[in-house]
């Protein structure tokens, strides 16, 4: 049975303010958004992010939000975004139902790599329907230009970036991930203004 979802009590405060123009400041984001997967893992700036998201949401990750949560995509929040001012947010600006459960979602919002659940954790599609699979917004401290061998489409011959901190053992669960091809998650890094896309399509080797 599905678990009910969530919904935030109400406040006297009212929510952050989200994106100064919503119809253009979301479309520059959703441009960036399918940059940084159609050229995966190189940290992109952003040009429009909410200039008070409620911490500790990122710019980044509030413009992540802003563009693509809406009423039909469940999320899921781990216990460092599940906070009044971050659920009252969401709600608000992206009228997002919230789910208690990371199998359920549609997109995570994990501010908190070293607790964040495992890859696996969240739904990778089906044979079917492989878009029906979650999307990570995994926020990040900084994107550091030595990491694993990234290969794939959108990469010409290769690319390094590690975005720090991660989930301990990530990259073996990432490798995995890209294993399940045309199953699996895809992630959005986010640090700061900036972002970087991990597609499943993206193959990762050992750092060299």
């Amino acid at each position: 049975m599905t678990s009910p979802a969530r919904t935030s009590p109400s406040r006297t405060a009212p929510p952050a303010p989200g994106f100064a123009d919503p119809v253009l400041d979301a479309q520059r984001c959703f441009r960036s958004l399918l940059a940084a997967l159609a050229g995966p893992m190189q940290a992109l700036s952003l040009d429009a992010c909410p200039p008070s998201p409620p911490e500790p949401l990122g710019p980044a990750a509030a413009a992540v939000a802003l563009t693509l949560f809406d009423a039909d995509t469940p999320v899921w929040l781990d216990p460092r975004a599940d906070r009044p001012e971050i659920r009252d947010f969401l709600l608000f600006h992206c009228g997002c139902p919230l789910t208690p459960e990371p199998g359920e979602a549609a997109f995570a919002l994990l501010l908190d790599p070293a607790a964040a659940p495992r890859l696996s954790a969240f739904r990778c599609g089906e044979e079917e329907y492989p878009d029906r699979s979650a999307t990570l917004v995994l926020q990040v401290d900084a994107f550091d230009p030595a990491g694993p061998v990234f290969r794939g489409p959108g990469i010409e011959t290769s690319r390094r970036l590690a975005p720090r901190p991660l989930p301990p053992g990530f990259w073996d669960q990432a490798r995995a991930n890209h294993a399940l091809y045309p199953l699996g998650v895809d992630v959005f890094f986010v640090a700061g203004a900036q972002l970087a896309g991990l597609p499943r399509t993206t193959a990762i080797e050992e750092a060299v």
